[in-house]
């Protein structure tokens, strides 16, 4: 696998960063990853999708958000409607940097939520992944429940995720509830492979549920068993990493036919 260090201008015109993971030979298609809510593109179960699927002639980019992990901005301007500006951003990134618009779309979490969002607007896609993603945007206002009376009323507060503190504000909440996702889904008119753990405590597998049955076919929906919501063990960011790279096979380009030796 080839990485190149790259970046682009996001929805803030704020510098983005992000890593393009090329396999050793041309690439058949370029997929973009979309990560979960204030995660990065360098968590693990990014990485080990994005190397399962160089491993399979697929290119890779992924890239930080504005305002989280190296990328510029402030993360307590942002919302849903800027993660998509910066995700069809990354798309434009790579149809201009590298002559090749994504094919598939994978994200994890609420990255989930915006790849089905955006999808429309990248005419290129033919299969769309999501790995343990809110059916509604605003499902992620869960993860901050006690804050937010404090949001509505003082207009910000300091929440703890994940460990880390990041400044929430109301617009966040105002814009995450304008993006209903049924209707998106209905008509997706892509492949989709819906991934979810029955066991997911942070998104509940109704949530799977909720998107797999607005989707029409061609569907799949595959079960992580005993998965946490970040695929934070290696076997199951593994077993997930292998399956999308198996599944997409009959969707995206193939490759090109050597010629006969004779």
């Amino acid at each position: 696998m080839k990485i190149e260090r790259t970046e682009f201008i996001g929805s803030d015109g704020q510098k983005l960063a992000a890593r393009l993971d090329l396999p050793e030979g041309p690439a058949r298609a370029f997929a973009l990853f979309a990560h979960c809510f204030t995660c990065g593109k360098d968590i693990f179960s990014a990485s080990r999708i994005a190397q399962a699927l160089t491993e399979h002639g697929i290119a890779v980019l992924r890239f930080d958000f504005t305002g989280l992990g190296a990328s510029e901005g402030e993360f307590a301007n942002t919302n849903f409607s800027s993660n998509l500006a910066d995700l069809i951003g990354a798309a434009n990134h790579l149809r201009r940097q590298y002559q090749h618009a994504p094919s598939l779309l994978i994200g994890h979490s609420l990255g989930g939520a915006a790849v089905l969002a955006a999808a429309a607007d990248i005419p290129e896609v033919r299969a769309v992944v999501t790995i343990g993603a809110p059916s509604d945007p605003s499902h992620v206002t869960g993860l901050f429940r006690e804050q937010l009376e404090t949001i509505s009323a003082q207009g910000e507060a300091q929440v703890q995720l994940a460990g880390r503190t990041f400044r929430i504000k109301r617009q966040f909440l105002e814009d995450a509830a304008e993006h209903p996702l049924t209707d998106k889904i209905a008509h997706l008119r892509r492949a989709l492979l819906v991934m979810h753990s029955p066991r997911d405590s942070t998104v509940g597998i109704v949530n799977a549920t909720h998107i797999f049955s607005a989707a029409k076919h061609p569907k799949s929906f595959v079960s992580l068993d005993d998965a946490d919501h970040l695929l934070s063990r290696k076997s199951d960011a593994i077993y997930a990493a292998n399956l999308i790279a198996m599944w997409s096979e009959r969707y995206l380009p193939t490759p090109a036919q050597e010629p006969a030796k004779l």
